[in-house]
């Protein structure tokens, strides 16, 4: 088998497989033999037309159905012969088959480019690191979530107020008055001032008794369209919350001594989870500015499937989402991103000699039990699972990954206070 192999780009190759007569000859009739059980002919059981028949009536279907059964088998041995792996299913040109003589064709498939990473210098990378600078509000506001899930619920009879929850029926109703049939929303939960029961709808909403009806005006669609409801009370609950005293420090936190132990435990926590925020958000810029910096070429073939795996998952998570275009449309960006960043990260792995050992994988398990003895047992039932054992080697090896790279980086720390975050928060709700 004579294969000729050409590079058309990084990832596109071309192959021009060539066999002589005497490779295929054993073959050939071998598929004169499977063709011969397929024909019925006058005087003959199948599988019994002699060969000079059998070549002289049907040769050109014979060798159809050769070409078309033997081109992938002969594709695979050149594959293998060479040491290569396709990523695609390879297009097939130019067949020529004659009899006694050659059979020769063409397959374009591609592989995974082999990226070159340019000489990495010792600023070679730019990333900012956020330092998440929090206050008191952020604590008050983390203690109050904690009141709102141990809370109290009172039926009141005297009047709904602000934050207070009213249970009702809303039925649409027209210009007129007169109820839209099919149009009720049945023992509906709404909170006084949250929108849209805010602003005017609240007005109407103070004070209002079960039992008791009124009509409010709601969005329902995107574009700001609103209808008119006739809304019935049921019922209206409040929430009462716990102090913040002894008895709920020690429900709350047993380990904290007293409210201000209390607090700076909070602050803790609170300055734990944004520097993982910090971190998660710095990773992903490393990462970018490692893709801008090699800029790979990727396979089509390998991103289109990447991106019907994303489109898949979009679907069977989301029910509502049925606008298949529109989906890809919008997870495209993502899925190249990440295809670049798989290629890139694959290549240091390789030229490091990086590798992640068992040993590696237990002894993180052993420090995740240590610093959570109380969950120590649900995490070794958790990572005896292979495909959890798993992901963890391949977190394990990212780190690995991104800690070569900050070698490479220069770092400009950048305070934010939280406060800013709120607002900014508070203004995007508002608009």
């Amino acid at each position: 088998m004579d294969i000729q192999l050409k590079e058309t780009s990084s990832y596109a190759r071309e192959a021009d497989i060539d066999l002589s007569w005497e490779e295929i000859a054993s073959d050939f009739e071998q598929a004169i033999k499977q063709f011969s059980k397929r024909v019925k002919l006058p005087g003959f059981r199948p599988g019994k037309v002699p060969r000079k028949i059998l070549m002289k009536q049907f040769q050109p279907a014979i060798e159809a159905d050769f070409v078309e059964k033997s081109v992938n088998t002969y594709y695979l041995k050149a594959l293998q012969e060479k040491e290569i792996i396709p990523i695609n299913m390879g297009s097939v040109s130019d067949v020529h088959f004659h009899h006694g003589k050659h059979f020769k064709f063409k397959v374009a498939f591609e592989i995974e480019p082999e990226v070159t990473i340019p000489k990495m210098k010792r600023k070679s990378l730019k990333v900012e690191k956020t330092n998440y600078i929090t206050d008191d509000e952020d604590i008050d506001m983390a203690i109050d979530e904690m009141r709102h899930g141990h809370a109290e619920v009172q039926t009141v009879e005297d009047g709904a107020q602000l934050d207070d929850y009213v249970i009702c029926d809303l039925q649409e109703i027209d210009t007129s008055g007169v109820p839209i049939i099919g149009k009720k929303l049945e023992t509906r939960y709404i909170k006084l001032g949250q929108i849209p029961f805010d602003g005017d709808n609240q007005k109407k909403l103070e004070g209002i008794k079960p039992g008791e009806k009124t009509q409010v005006s709601v969005p329902v669609d995107e574009k700001g369209s609103t209808s008119t409801f006739e809304l019935s009370v049921q019922n209206v609950e409040r929430q009462i919350l716990p102090e913040v005293d002894e008895d709920f420090i020690k429900m709350a936190d047993p380990e904290a001594e007293n409210v201000a132990d209390y607090r700076g435990r909070i602050k803790d926590r609170l300055g734990k989870a944004y520097d993982q925020r910090s971190e998660k958000a710095f990773d992903e810029q490393l990462t970018d500015a490692m893709i801008n910096h090699v800029n790979p070429e990727f396979p089509p073939s390998m991103a289109e499937s990447y991106l019907g795996h994303m489109v898949e998952d979009v679907m069977k998570n989301n029910p509502a989402a049925t606008d298949k275009e529109k989906i890809k449309e919008i997870y495209q960006p993502v899925a190249e991103r990440n295809l670049k960043w798989y290629l890139i990260r694959n290549t240091i792995i390789k030229n490091e000699e990086y590798e992640i050992t068992k040993e590696d994988v237990q002894a993180d398990i052993d420090q995740r039990k240590e610093a959570n003895p109380k969950e120590a047992k649900e995490l070794e039932k958790y990572f005896k699972k292979p495909s959890n054992r798993s992901r963890l080697e391949d977190d394990l090896m990212e780190k690995k990954v991104l800690a070569y790279l900050k070698n490479f980086t220069k770092i400009k720390e950048v305070k934010v206070n939280t406060k800013d975050l709120r607002k900014q928060s508070e203004g995007n709700v508002q608009s």
